[in-house]
């Protein structure tokens, strides 16, 4: 009942506003250094809950309905950023399931291998032979773990001491830690190109991230541009048709991405940009610049109620 009566008010208060959803990966089950993201249990019932309360949209879809004033009531999108394969082999079965069409963004740089700075982290502080860390990559003593709870606060404790520097330093750092702490990579968690490829087949909108997933407001004009734009050309190479859609890395304006970034993602070509600032957009938003926010509540209830709230702008 109380669903049916969200529902309702969603009808009544969200003409023409777009809610855009934000996931990275879904896991077949859930992982201890990554709490926030969900399984295959978790995430099915909220996108069963977005099929039967809500009315999912492709994003492409969504934008044009949206320019012309024309986005029904409860509209919805589901986004994934980066390009894991999970998204592919745990994710998409889910969404086809429940019918539920979806946009990935890629970062076409680890598509050939390799693995995103912050994962190599989280993956180094939760490998279970090590209890001693070396940090002297980071200029910090070293430190001890003793169980998944200090892994997961030292992990996190770490990453914004990387995040802002430039991409090639967060590589570097990242490398002296396993090289200072004996330790090995893991298996590669990125789509391939044919995977990728793939994915679109099975209707999954493909975007692009940049290549190298830096904070472009570290970086200078030039290598913004180049991070733009050769991702749109990497993909549409890999996918023979036009990408579209760009997702600023992080997302959050001007710490995360100048507003010169947004210049050049329009001069390069694509339609539309999300970024991460909460909220949803309408008719008169900035079409390179739509919000986007993730409703990580555990209960079908919560989620639907941020959900609503999300629409009201509360």
């Amino acid at each position: 009942m109380l669903h049916w009566m969200l529902k309702q008010l969603g009808l009544i208060t969200s003409k023409n506003k777009l809610s855009i959803l934000i996931y990275h990966q879904v896991f077949s089950q859930k992982n201890p250094m990554r709490p926030s993201e969900p399984d295959t249990s978790e995430f099915a019932w909220q996108m069963a809950l977005l099929g039967r309360y809500f009315n999912p949209v492709a994003l492409p879809q969504a934008i044009e309905l949206l320019k012309v004033g024309k986005l029904p009531a409860n509209s919805v999108c589901v986004t994934f950023d980066d390009g894991y394969l999970n998204n592919l082999t745990v994710a998409q079965p889910v969404l086809q399931q429940y019918r539920i069409p979806a946009t990935v963004y890629i970062a076409t740089g680890f598509s050939s291998g390799g693995n995103m700075w912050n994962d190599r982290l989280i993956d180094l502080i939760g490998n279970p032979s090590i209890s001693e860390f070396n940090l002297s990559a980071l200029q910090l003593a070293t430190e001890n773990v003793s169980d998944i709870s200090s892994r997961r606060q030292l992990a996190y404790k770490l990453i914004p001491l990387i995040k802002y520097q430039d991409y090639q330093q967060r590589i570097n750092i990242i490398d002296r830690l396993y090289t200072d702490n004996q330790a090995n990579e893991v298996a590669n968690k990125m789509m391939t190109p044919d995977e990728i490829k793939q994915l679109a087949k099975l209707g999954v909108d493909i975007g692009a991230h940049t290549v190298d997933h830096p904070i472009l407001a570290s970086q200078n004009e030039g290598q913004q541009k180049h991070q733009i734009e050769q991702s749109k050309q990497q993909l549409e190479q890999w996918l023979n048709k036009g990408v579209n859609g760009f997702a600023y890395p992080n997302g959050k304006p001007v710490e995360d991405y100048p507003l010169s970034a947004v210049d050049l993602v329009k001069q390069s070509g694509f339609e539309y940009a999300v970024s991460t600032t909460p909220g949803f957009s309408t008719p008169v938003s900035d079409f390179h610049q739509l919000n986007r926010f993730t409703p990580w509540d555990k209960t079908p209830l919560k989620f639907h109620l941020r959900m609503i709230r999300n629409m009201l702008g509360i």
